[in-house]
């Protein structure tokens, strides 16, 4: 055998000493991983600001983001950020800068496989909420089972946890001002997906936070330190929570909440978590995505959010320097840390109650019967009045009788629902959850989104209008010849003309003289206002252009007006809930099923608002209700949309309906505005049947001032006004939609075909601009059918 080496005889053979970077390398370290988080920042922050941005804008012009490219910018900001993290983690000599770089990367890799859950249409909130919470809960136990637990290494102290959580409680206060719940099922998704990402962001937290520790310097040094790179770390984290723009609001309070979790000197996963959940689940319980759009405008939804993340911003560095000054002089016991997050529960439980708004404000869907109202053979009915009456009658009569069973099974499972008539269907008050179970039922045809606004701490103020009364005929009406009609014939007297819209001004010298008043010529369906008021402005404009007093193309009609936009974002319902008014008006609070009294109904109607995608609404979802007032010799004029000069851009209800006058925009110069949209519609029609002057119009805006408009929401009155003219005229031809159809298209004067023309000319254009004065004189002309 082999015998055995012998041991080393001796003293042991000389070591290298242990290398300690120099301060030259520290500083330069320092400075390399300074510059690279503000990189990181950067590549983050900035791709998801300009992609947000351009969805935003398709949005408004009627198209739409692909989901895709939300992941794909989550892809694209982690290889910015990751490879130089890598690097940084790989060749820097000092060891919190490597510690720093594989937590950076790692923090990157978490945020793209967040942002896999936008995969998930934005407005299937309920769902995206729930792929959230399993994404981060898998991605973190996968972490921990291939890495170890962090609390092995560092122990809790439970003082600790609950000093994170009053800390954490107090960074939700924002939000329980700015914010409201939406439903139940929501709002605990919600809850389940704070706590997942929260545990998420533990992983690479602690590690850093850890690592600084060891780092020599004043505790104020060290904090800073800390903060800095665990807020570079949260912030690709922050990216990939919520969908738009709400991660862009978390990019602005997540990260700094960072300084607070490094002046507590947090120690084991429970405290972290502690702090960072409730500012988690303020963005995601609080904030409806939907609502973040520049639809609604700057002072809605997202500027209410942006001041909720900043203020939790501003809170959470506030509250890091408070510990460094004050808590750390402090002797912590857990029951006093206890006390302290009770305390700052019972504010924000306070806060919640008197200035927040408490309260479940759920979406809700539509649902669409397959039977719809058998409508035909009215048009043969030769009393204008029993026509609308027998309308309203048959649609109710059938509404009732289908819409038994359905109602039965919503009550026996406790859900709460409006049912509607003119279009045969019922708003449901549950989640997209729900879709499969009633779209599976024999009686429904489709179910809907049916978004729903939450309430916010304030509105925007209406608009107000900075110009004067006009000193003459406004060149508009004069464009379409209103005041040699007013000379020759009539002012559109015996008419009444209803508006749905943002609401109406009432008492605004324009306005306030041809009101028809009663209980049934005003419904405010989302407030308290009894009388015509306007939020907004939109509907004041474009009431007053049909029949406002120098500035109307039938100053002698009456109106009449309800309110369908609460915030320049409405549903199914809210259309719905107006136009039945417009049928069958009845009081306030009367019951609109049996109490509506369809011999008030207006003659003419002006539509200057459209039901797109974003609102719930399909391409032929509102057509049971355009066709009925067809049927009931109401005309029903609608804006043609602004998403011009894009061709075969008349897509969203009502405007895409062959029932319906569809209206676009020209200038002074007949030529066609930009914006104006072209056609053809989506099913093969001719659209807009007709232009009239829709840039820079002159009109009533709420506080009795007047201002200039442009778009085909300024274009449509033009015509519901010439309609009440040739009708005032020509009272034997109320209630022949038909015949004033014709007549419109024949007189219309043609306009020089300019720009971008879609197909045939007349996809485009329309017929030509409306003609009052050779309308009427055609319609005065016109012999007895």
């Amino acid at each position: 055998m082999v015998p055995p080496e012998a041991a080393p005889v001796g003293p042991p053979p000389p070591t290298s000493p242990p290398t300690t970077p120099s301060r030259h390398a520290w500083g330069w370290s320092l400075a390399l991983t300074i510059l690279l988080g503000l990189w990181t920042v950067a590549v983050v922050v900035v791709p998801n600001a300009i992609v947000w941005l351009i969805g935003d804008t398709l949005v408004i012009e009627g198209l739409s983001l692909p989901v895709v490219f939300w992941p794909l910018v989550s892809l694209l900001a982690a290889l910015l950020a990751g490879v130089p993290a890598l690097l940084l983690a790989q060749l820097s000599p000092v060891q919190f800068a490597r510690t720093a770089g594989r937590q950076w990367l790692l923090a990157s890799i978490f945020g793209v496989l967040l942002g896999l859950a936008r995969l998930i249409p934005d407005t299937y909130h309920e769902v995206y909420l729930a792929a959230l919470a399993a994404l981060a809960a898998v991605t973190a136990a996968v972490h921990m089972t291939v890495t170890g637990r962090l609390e092995r290494r560092i122990q809790p102290d439970r003082w600790m946890f609950w000093l994170s959580l009053a800390a954490g409680l107090l960074l939700l206060l924002p939000w329980l001002w700015v914010g409201s719940l939406g439903g139940v099922v929501e709002t605990v998704l919600a809850l389940v997906a704070a706590l997942a990402v929260a545990w998420l962001a533990t992983r690479p937290m602690l590690a850093l936070t850890s690592r600084v520790a060891t780092c020599g310097g004043s505790g104020w040094g060290r904090a800073a330190l800390a903060g800095l790179l665990a807020g570079v770390g949260l912030t690709p984290l922050a990216a990939g929570v919520g969908e738009p723009a709400v991660q862009l609001l978390a990019l602005l309070c997540v990260p700094p909440v960072a300084f607070a979790f490094a002046a507590l000197r947090h120690k084991g996963e429970p405290s972290v978590v502690a702090l960072l959940t409730p500012v988690l689940f303020g963005l995601l319980a609080l904030i409806d995505p939907d609502e973040t759009s520049l639809i609604l405008g700057l002072r809605d939804g997202l500027f209410w959010g942006a001041v909720g993340a900043v203020v939790t911003g501003v809170l959470a560095l506030l509250a890091a320097i408070v510990v460094l000054v004050v808590f750390r002089r402090v002797c912590w016991s857990p029951w006093l840390a206890a006390v302290l997050a009770a305390v700052v529960a019972a504010s924000g439980a306070a806060v919640y109650a008197t200035v927040g708004r408490p309260g479940f404000e759920g979406e809700r869907l539509f649902v669409v019967m397959r039977e719809q109202a058998d409508l035909s053979g009215l048009d043969s009915i030769p009393n204008h009045t029993d026509r609308v009456r027998q309308t309203y009658e048959r649609l109710v009569a059938t509404a009732e009788r289908t819409q038994a069973p359905l109602r039965a099974a919503l009550r026996a499972r406790h859900v709460s629902f409006t049912p509607f008539y003119l279009v045969n269907g019922i708003e449901v008050d549950v989640g997209p959850v729900a879709r499969p179970w009633l779209a599976s039922r024999s009686d429904v045809a489709h179910v809907l989104l049916n978004p729903h606004l939450r309430p916010l701490p304030a509105t925007a103020p209406p608009m107000r209008g900075t110009a004067g009364a006009p000193s003459g005929t406004p060149w508009n009406l004069s464009l379409i010849g209103a005041d040699q009609v007013w000379a020759r014939y009539s002012t559109g007297k015996g008419i009444v003309i209803g508006n749905s819209d943002s609401g109406v001004d009432g008492t605004h010298p324009a306005l306030r003289g041809n009101f028809r008043g009663g209980d049934d010529s005003w419904l405010d369906p989302f407030g308290t206002a009894r009388s015509p008021s306007d939020h907004n402005g939109h509907g004041t404009h474009t009431m007053a252009t049909v029949v406002g007093a120098g500035v109307g193309v039938a100053p002698g009609a009456q109106w009449m007006a309800c309110a369908n936009l609460p915030r320049n974002l409405g549903s199914m319902a809210n259309y719905l809930t107006c136009l039945q008014f417009m049928l069958a008006p009845y009081a306030p609070g009367a019951d609109p099923w049996h109490a509506g009294r369809p011999e008030r109904a207006p003659q003419v109607l002006t539509n200057s608002w459209g039901c797109p995608a974003v609102e719930g609404c399909d391409l032929y979802s509102m057509r049971p209700a355009i066709d009925a007032f067809a049927a009931a010799g109401i005309f029903f004029v609608a804006a043609a949309g602004n998403t011009g000069p894009r061709c075969e851009s008349i897509t969203d209800p009502p405007s895409n309906y062959a029932s319906t006058l569809t209206v676009g925009a020209v200038d002074r110069n007949l030529r066609v505005a930009d914006f104006s949209s072209r056609g053809p519609t989506p099913g093969g029609l001719t659209k807009p049947d007709v232009m009239a002057p829709g840039v820079d119009v002159l009109s009533a805006l709420p506080g009795g001032g007047y201002g200039y408009l442009s778009g085909t929401s300024m274009a449509t009155p033009h015509v519901a006004g010439v309609v009440a003219l040739m009708w005032s005229a020509n009272p034997a031809l109320v209630g022949d939609v038909v015949r004033t159809r014709a007549i419109l298209a024949a007189t219309a004067r043609p306009i020089e075909l300019t720009g971008r023309v879609c197909g045939l000319p007349a996809d485009t254009e329309g017929a030509g601009v409306v003609d009052a004065l050779a309308a009427v004189q055609a319609s005065v002309a016109l012999t007895p059918p």
